[in-house]
């Protein structure tokens, strides 16, 4: 009964599949990172960002070039990652990504121990208060869900109970919220312009606090509850007293929006203060100075998402993720920075304009990857076109998800001019960037609209000159051959004591032409929403993922993959054949000129039909010999009749002369481009 549940409530939403075209480990962050963790006990610094992937880096020896600090990544997500938090001693990781799930990982094994669903849209931020290991969630659904950590680390097939608190009360999607270590105090920013404070153990509100003039970004809530910093878009850092409920102080050290926050204790205040945002300079104030001096620590070349002191207790470096690839470690100051004469002589006595940083160069450096930063899609539909970020530019194969050349440092739009070709096929997939990396979607119907002549088809064997592939159909098969459900047992004659033959081969019951590579991850998801299930192409074979797959799989995609039925049939254009005006044909009557046929047939196959149906037939001859008058023959009807063939006879459309290998859609979108129907003329050459 909940499986018939599901399936209905599967039925009402429009289920789209994805997949990833990518390498087999990407070790290297292919888009901008959002969110850090450093774990000082075991020197690891966790990353995540905009290309779903959280990675591991061993940060032990950070001054060794030739040491690979990779160690490895934790992959589940589908969309950016927001936010990660270290929870109990770092054996725990919390992140909150853009699918709109909540995810906990085993941080030392990198697994995906549970995904929670209970927002509805992108989940923004979080906050952890690790004396209770609790953790709260918030984002653009202006929800925020309390979690237990020991609760859901515990979970198990059978025990799969969760149980969360509901903080209500935010009229406003949540861009930032913060928690104290004890649990006692949840404060949340939003594009309400204003702080909303809750006691999270009751859920209770208990003041909003305004005076920020732009979103609020970047909230950090000092250990004992007592005092919030605020960063916003407005460009400003305030320190609220909560015992007051009101601000007691704001530092414009920034010419542009806050995004992000960190900082030190001093006693049950705040010590140094790291704030930095849009314009890439990370600034420390020192909020125990009555003038609350500060210096420039480091200046970014892009803008900053979050900052991550080294977890040291008194912190020599700070991390910095950008919208670059790669992440930063900068040194900062050790002395006081009212003390320090030197640095004092650095800088202009204006807030916003500092001469130097005091960190020059990063200490270490974090690598970053490539990601691909604009694609053109081929006329074939078939084959896709990228730049990266370093300005290489490469082909790709859909069919087969994978690069077939890389082309290196080129000029981008001087090799897709290359690659034009008088080819028309519809549109049978979209593409995003958002990953840094190729994601192909395929909808219902649109996936099915990639109808193709099988020996117009690369990599097809069809020696049938009329057989017809379907591009989406294809796809559907490769990406799902190694689902049981879409195999076939082959028929095999019996073994000599005339039992089965227990050897019978498995076969996809798809094509045999095109192969994926088993890393590729497959995603359904609402199409605009959530997303259901994702897996690996070579792991659709197992038990839990086949499972899952018979949950997930809309019904258009089982038709296709089990039955070879998709819900899209052969095209049909409707078109004229008239004599050119410049030929001496004339029209011939009781003749019908107005034709359709599938979107297929080539200009040759239309020209065969002229010469056969029109200038050869018995009509044709009858009206070479009537001339259209009584008794009077026209030499030129008769002549036509008698000594043509399709290999003297050219097609025009639009005064085009066509190409026997064109077929009608092509010239129907790239060269008749009018309304109604298509008009094509016929002549013999050289008229």
């Amino acid at each position: 009964q909940m499986q018939q549940r599901r399936e209905t409530s599967l039925s009402r939403k429009k289920i789209q599949v994805s997949f990833v075209i990518r390498d087999a480990v990407e070790k290297y962050n292919r888009s901008g990172v959002n969110a850090l963790q450093v774990d000082p006990s075991i020197n690891r610094l966790y990353t995540a960002g905009r290309d779903s992937i959280i990675r591991i880096w061993n940060i032990n020896e950070p001054e060794r070039k030739e040491t690979d600090h990779y160690v490895g990544s934790m992959e589940h997500h589908t969309d950016w990652v927001n936010d990660i938090v270290l929870c109990c001693n770092g054996r725990t990781l919390i992140s909150a990504s853009s699918d709109t799930t909540v995810k906990v990982w085993n941080a030392h094994r990198g697994f995906c121990m549970s995904t929670l669903r209970t927002h509805k849209d992108y989940v923004q931020s979080l906050a952890y208060a690790k004396h209770k290991e609790h953790v709260a969630s918030a984002g653009l659904d202006r929800q925020i869900f309390i979690w237990d950590v020991n609760t859901l680390t515990a979970l198990t097939t059978t025990r799969n109970t969760v149980t969360t608190s509901n903080v209500n009360g935010c009229k406003n999607s949540i861009y930032s919220v913060a928690m104290n270590d004890a649990g006692t105090v949840l404060v949340a920013g939003s594009t309400e312009r204003a702080l909303r404070v809750w006691d999270p153990r009751t859920c209770e509100k208990r003041m909003k606090l305004r005076g920020h003039t732009d979103n609020v970004k970047a909230i950090w809530i000092n250990r004992e509850g007592t005092q919030v910093l605020s960063g916003s878009s407005d460009g400003s850092v305030k320190l609220w007293s909560l015992g007051q409920q009101r601000c007691i102080a704001t530092l414009r050290v920034h010419n542009e929006g806050i995004w992000t926050l960190a900082a030190t204790q001093s006693g049950s205040t705040f010590g140094n203060i790291f704030s930095s945002g849009r314009d890439g300079q990370v600034i420390c104030t020192d909020m125990q100075d009555p003038n609350f001096a500060h210096y420039l620590v480091c200046q970014e070349t892009a803008s900053v998402a979050q900052l991550q002191l080294d977890g040291k207790e008194t912190p020599e470096l700070i991390y910095c993720a950008t919208t670059n690839t790669h992440v930063n470690a900068w040194k900062i100051k050790q002395s006081d920075i009212e003390n320090d004469a030197e640095m004092a002589e650095t800088f202009s006595d204006s807030f916003f304009q500092f001469k130097q940083p005091y960190s020059t160069q990063p200490s270490y450096v974090v690598p970053g990857g490539s990601g691909i930063t604009q694609y053109k899609v081929m006329p074939d539909k078939r084959h896709i076109l990228t730049q990266n970020t370093e300005d290489r530019v490469a082909l790709w194969d859909v069919l087969t998800a994978s690069c077939v050349k890389d082309i290196g440092l080129a000029d981008f739009e001087s090799e897709v001019k290359k690659r034009e070709q008088m080819v028309y096929v519809p549109n049978w997939f979209a593409v995003d960037l958002k990953l840094g990396m190729l994601s192909i979607h395929l909808e219902e119907p649109e996936c099915f609209y990639g109808w193709m002549a099988a020996k117009d088809v690369a990599g097809f064997n069809v020696v049938d000159p009329v057989a017809k592939v379907n591009y989406g159909s294809v796809m559907l098969h490769v990406l799902l051959e190694q689902w049981p459900v879409t195999q076939e047992k082959l028929i095999e004659p019996p073994n000599e004591t005339g039992e089965p033959n227990p050897a019978a081969q498995v076969k996809p019951k798809g094509n045999q032409y095109f192969k994926v590579p088993p890393h590729i991850p497959v995603i359904f998801s609402e199409v605009g929403g959530r997303t259901l299930f994702r897996l690996l192409c070579g792991d659709a074979a197992g038990e839990t993922e086949g499972m899952l797959l018979r949950e997930t799989v809309p019904h258009w995609v089982l038709q296709a993959v089990t039955e070879n039925k998709i819900s899209v049939p052969y095209i049909k254009i409707s078109f004229y054949l008239q004599p050119h005006p410049s030929s001496k044909i004339k029209p011939l009557k009781n003749v019908n000129n107005k034709l359709s046929a599938n979107d297929l047939l080539s200009m040759a196959k239309v020209m065969e039909h002229v010469h056969e149906k029109i200038l050869c037939s018995d009509d044709a001859s009858q009206a070479s010999a009537n001339g259209g008058s009584s008794s009077t023959a026209d030499p030129n009807q008769a002549k036509a009749a008698v000594a043509v063939s399709e290999h003297n006879l050219e097609l025009l459309c639009s005064d085009m002369i066509l190409n026997p290998d064109w077929n009608l859609r092509t010239v129907k979108f790239l060269i008749w481009k009018g309304k109604g129907d298509l008009i094509l003329h016929y002549r013999l050459k050289n008229t």
